[in-house]
This record gives C-alpha cells, structure tokens and sequence, in this order.
C-alpha cells in the first residue's frame, strides 16, 4: 500500500452527514508507504468543514492501515479459545422489569423463579448508573410449561413481548417469542460452574473490565470472558493488554469510540506466563481496582466510571481539573485509583519481563538495565510494545502447533483434551503458569486407512478444539498432511468444518 490515511471525518452538511473513513492508495507488490494519521481536528470557521493536521509516517502499510507492528497478522490462540462470548439479545422491550414488577410476577414467592427472572446489565449500565433492572429469562423451557408454571409471567411476555415478535421478520423468533431472541447457549454453558465472571463494554471509551456475578445475564453489547482468576482480570485491565485492543480493535459510532473484537482483540492476545508471586500481586491489585469502583458508586448514586477515568486520564496528563473534576475525584478517590492502576501496570510489564518499556510508560521502579535500542519516547515505547505482543503470539501459535497450549482455564478448555488424551497422542497442555495440566504418554497415532475413519478422527479432534492442518496432522505417525488437507477440503465442501485464518473450526 503506498499511501493511507486510516481514520478521517467526513462531513457533508447538505445532507447532515458526518462519519469517518479511510482513504488508501493501494500498488502492487511490497515497498515502503506513507501513513498520515489525524492528529487534531476543529470545525472551519463557516462550520461546513473540518480542518485536520496530519502525522506523518513512512513504512510498510499493513492491512490494518497502520505502520510498525504488524498485529493484523496475529492469530487466534488456542489458550484463548472458546471462553468468551457476547450476551444475550433480548429482541422484546417487555423482558426487562423493575425490581417490584418482578416481585408482582413472583420472585421471592414461587419457587425457582429466581432461575428465570435474573439481573440484567447491558453497556451503560457498567459505565454510566445502572439502571437495577432484571430480566425475564424462560431459556429452557416450552411455552406451555412456562404457563403451567408461572401463569403471571406468561402473560405479562403474552401482553408485552408477542405483540413485538408477531412482526418481527425471521420465522423462528416469531415461533419462540417467549425466548429472547439470541438465548445464547454457548455463553450459558460457559459460565456453568462460576461464581462470576469478566465482563467489558464492547464499545466505549475507555476500556475497561469487571467482575460481575452469574446471578447477572449480561446483554449483548457487552464482551464476557468466563473465567473468575483475578490475576487475568488484572491482565486485560493492564496497560499493556488495552495498548492491543486499541490497535487490534476497530472503533465505532459519532464518538469515534474503541471497538472490543473478542475474535481479533482477546483471541489473539498473549497473556504472560506468571510465576504463583506474579499470579497474587497482579490478582490483588485487579480485586483492589474492581472492590474500589464498585465501593465508591454504591455510596455516590450519580458517580459513573466514564467520569471517573475522564478524570484519570486528566490526572495521567497532569491537567487541570475544573470544579466538577474535582468533585469526581473526591467522590471517586481518583487519583487513588489511578496509582493502583500504575501499580497494576508495572506488575504486568514485569511479567513480561519488559520493564525497559513499563520504566518509559509507566515509570517501573528498579527496571532492568536498558537494551541498547531502548525506546526514546512513549510513542515508540508503545510502537516496540505492540511489536513484542506480535512477536510473542506468534511464539504461542508454534507452541500451540507443537501441542503445548497455555489454557487460560484449564478446568474447562482442557477438560475433553484430558480425556481423550490417550487416543489423540502426545499433546501436553499448559495453563497461564506454564506447568502442564494435561498430557498423554502413549506413543503417535496409525493414520487411519479407509475415509470413512479418516473423516472421524478429523471430525474428533477439532471437537475439542479448533485446530491448523498441521496440528492435526502432527499427532499421527509420519505426518501425513496431504491426507488430512484432503478429508479437510472434503469436509468444507459439505459445509462441515470452516477455515478462519488458518485454523479448522466444526460447523
């Protein structure tokens, strides 16, 4: 690409239109490029247009519009795999109740409701006063049961919801319009077994994870990461694991604000291999950070974490604060919150043994000794970051190609792996510390003579997990690629298995 400018306004006042695009230049062949980026913007003096000033960067442009690190080319690790999922979505406003409406329905009264009317939370909610609302939630059972059961629900979903659904288009959401619209069972069953979970709002401005509880069905505009260790809420909270999402992640709306991909911003991330002292510290400072937002909203009713990283960021620049700040920062404890979040930081750069770029970012007491071509400033410390996540993903994915994955949740990923270990050859699984948690001994496996025990053991193995050609291949005795490739195509042509940036997923 010779030359690109990814995020620009674009306003059109005949027609009231103001969006933003990207404007490429595209050639054949590899060579250098010019990237020009916006780096302020204001409204003309006849307000018809935009006057924007220009960066200027010359480089190799990659196919995320962006020069130095390639993260376009990260790719999805197994460790992340198959433990986050968007919420539910609801499709009928008549879901939602109020606290006493679902104790006029029953809640309290009749048992096992409580299964069935839950709370509910969706973007603001998190990051601006949560409205306290439930949701009506009949996932599992049939009309009928739902009105043998609970006569007052059904007929409030009868009045409020099956009028919406009778209009809407797709045949199955009318059919089932006691359900929400998108039930969203994969979620369901990854959440089995927690007591809570991490949630993030998928477009916001500033990004941030929490903890909520599973007594909570999250909407589908937020990003939920079933896993309950603190010390990975504490990662994806870091600066370093936001730094990636930025870049990995689009940005959407009038505000421009960050997009959070799970596909391409939590899939593809490499969390650290932490040591048990890595895995305490960071996990206390995450519970610390999440019990303090938490702790300061329930006692200031209007105080939203918007606001409070408003703040923050204000605080980070040095920057004044007007009145209204300071009153935040107080009722907020801000700037509090902003060194446990440098504490936070400089914990997981240490992780990674990268404390030469957290000294610059963060400023990382007793930093190891700089390497010769040490970044100078913040933005090519931030450049040299993302370039070492990229580095480091495409590590795990060899590793991961070799069989040693670092499941995040071990208990759950790696569950089917543990049980089939014996007939899927040497795999060895690691969780986030390294130590392996699932391996099998036996020696590689006979590939199979006839198709149709071709097409079983292939169909086998990527039902544990989504998996490269090679993988699959590398189990058995001489490696016979071609062949797997083969009953792959074959597969994909009957629309039973889809590739996704080289890895194998069942349809």
């Amino acid at each position: 690409m010779a030359f690109a400018i990814p995020d620009h306004p674009w306003v059109d006042v005949n027609d009231g239109a103001a969006v933003r695009i990207a404007m490429t230049v595209g050639v054949a062949g590899e060579q250098q490029g010019q990237l020009r980026q916006v780096t302020n913007e204001v409204l003309s003096e006849d307000r018809e247009a935009r006057e924007v000033l220009l960066s200027q960067r010359v480089g190799k442009v990659f196919a995320n519009l962006s020069v130095g690190a390639d993260v376009a080319s990260a790719q999805p690790l197994m460790a992340n795999h198959a433990i986050s999922n968007r919420g539910v979505c609801l499709f009928g406003k008549g879901f939602v109740v109020t606290r006493d409406e679902a104790k006029t329905l029953g809640l309290g009264k009749i048992g096992r409701l409580e299964q069935h009317i839950r709370h509910y939370r969706n973007g603001r909610d998190l990051t601006q006063v949560s409205r306290d609302v439930m949701v009506i939630d009949l996932f599992g059972l049939s009309a009928d049961a739902v009105r043998e059961q609970y006569p007052a629900v059904y007929q409030w979903v009868l009045e409020r919801v099956k009028p919406e659904r009778d209009n809407n288009k797709r045949e199955v959401r009318r059919r089932n319009w006691w359900l929400f619209g998108e039930t969203n069972p994969k979620l369901r069953h990854q959440l089995s077994g927690l007591t809570r979970y991490i949630a993030t709002v998928e477009t916001t401005k500033h990004r941030l994870f929490t903890f909520l509880e599973t007594e909570i069905l999250p909407d589908n505009m937020l990003v939920n990461i079933a896993v309950d260790n603190p010390a990975i809420l504490g990662v994806l909270s870091s600066r370093v694991h936001v730094a990636w999402a930025l870049a990995a992640g689009g940005r959407l709306g009038i505000g421009n604000d960050p997009r959070y991909n799970k596909t391409r911003c939590f899939e593809t991330y490499p969390c650290p291999a932490l040591s048990p002292k890595h895995i305490a510290n960071i996990g206390t400072l995450a519970e610390r950070i999440d019990a303090h937002r938490k702790q300061q909203q329930a006692t200031n009713a209007e105080l939203t974490l918007t606001g409070m990283y408003n703040v923050m960021e204000k605080l980070r620049a040095e920057q004044e604060l007007n009145d209204k700040e300071k009153a935040i920062n107080q009722q907020g404890l801000v700037s509090t919150l902003l060194e446990d979040h440098d504490k936070l930081d400089r914990a997981v750069f240490e992780a990674y043994g990268w404390s030469d770029i957290g000294e610059i970012l963060v400023g990382c007491p007793g930093a190891t000794t700089p390497l010769p071509d040490k970044p100078a400033d913040q933005a090519e410390a931030e450049e040299e970051l993302l370039i070492r996540l990229v580095k480091l993903n495409k590590e795990r994915a060899r590793e991961e190609a070799n069989g040693r994955v670092r499941w995040l949740r071990p208990e759950y990923q790696a569950l089917d792996a543990k049980q089939i270990g014996a007939d899927l050859a040497t795999t060895t699984a690691a969780s986030i510390t390294g130590s392996p948690v699932a391996a099998a001994t036996t020696g590689k496996l006979t590939w199979p003579k006839s198709l149709r025990e071709q097409i079983e053991v292939v169909r086998s193995q990527l039902s544990v997990t989504p998996q490269t050609t090679d993988m699959l291949a590398t189990v058995y005795k001489r490696k016979p690629t071609k062949s797997v490739a083969q009953v792959l195509s074959a597969l994909e042509g009957l629309g039973h298995v889809q590739l996704r940036e080289d890895i194998w997923y069942l349809t």
